[in-house]
């Protein structure tokens, strides 16, 4: 299948530039996945598969929650993008998540992975390095799980799901991570980071209440997945347009919650129903 070509000039630096040059582009990258409706396979955790299915299908996305060994040779080939995401690991899903990873690369489907506490044990941490290996299209993961994967280390500090670091204190070894694996990292927090290991791109959306949300994270991974899927060759603009359309329906779902349960839902309808005005006039990247 011919991909769909997003021009992707490069983007003037600072806030301002998100006006002239990555409002537009997230735009389009959103336009594409309504369009297109990419089938994106999801081998994900218990917690996160409700919203991560809802988030995609509001994207006008079709999600897929497949991860048993014995449809992934025949299932994955179909799947425009796969996203893995390590939250509730245990070791009989791991070969299916090593088996999707192979199949998705022998088909050059991009995949992308959500590292969850990857220093939180040394089981995780090993199995979230040979995912690595295997040289994902994109990496999105907290400070604290960029930086266990960077050093290859348990982090004894580590508080599981919830980061340590901010998303700055890991920007540095996001970027070596990066030349080290191929992989486009991004590093979400206040404010998203995504590079390739040169370029590095600052997503300014989003709210802090997201925080108390559970999958919110693991939901954005799978949204990635799936703009990254329609512009394959474009992986860092493609990342930064998923989280900052992301971040803006959190925004507008923000001014009608009334806490973590209304904003979940708020959030998956603003996202169904984000028109261009709204994404020209509140999506917020810029380059460091």
């Amino acid at each position: 299948m011919a991909e769909d070509k997003i021009k992707t000039n490069e983007p003037q630096k600072g806030i301002e530039g998100s006006i002239l040059q990555w409002a537009p582009q997230a735009w389009a990258h959103l336009e594409l996945v309504r369009s297109k409706s990419p089938l994106i396979q999801c081998i994900t955790n218990f917690v996160s598969m409700d919203f991560m299915a809802n988030t995609l299908l509001s994207a006008g996305a079709s999600p897929a929650m497949i991860h048993s060994v014995d449809e992934i040779p025949e299932f994955t080939p179909k799947a425009l993008g796969v996203c893995i995401n390590m939250g509730t690991l245990t070791p009989d899903w791991l070969p299916g998540m090593k088996l999707a990873a192979e199949v998705a690369n022998q088909c050059k489907k991009p995949w992308v992975l959500d590292p969850v506490a990857a220093g939180g044990t040394s089981f995780r941490l090993k199995a979230c390095l040979e995912m690595m290996d295997l040289r994902p299209s994109v990496v999105r993961g907290n400070g604290s799980e960029i930086l266990a994967l960077f050093k290859g280390s348990v982090d004894s500090n580590s508080k599981g799901v919830d980061s340590v670091y901010g998303s700055g204190d890991a920007v540095e070894a996001a970027k070596s991570l990066a030349q080290q694996s191929g992989s486009v990292v991004a590093v979400s927090g206040a404010v998203d980071f995504i590079t390739d290991g040169d370029r590095v791109v600052c997503v300014h959306n989003g709210v802090p209440m997201l925080q108390k949300i559970t999958a919110s994270g693991c939901s954005v991974t799978a949204l990635i997945a799936a703009f990254v899927a329609v512009d394959p060759s474009n992986a860092v603009e493609a990342t930064a347009s998923a989280l900052a359309i992301f971040g803006v329906a959190s925004e507008i779902g923000m001014d009608m919650a009334r806490g973590p349960a209304s904003l979940r839902t708020s959030l998956i309808d603003s996202l169904y129903g984000l028109d261009k005005a709204t994404a020209l006039g509140r999506v917020r990247i810029s380059c460091l």
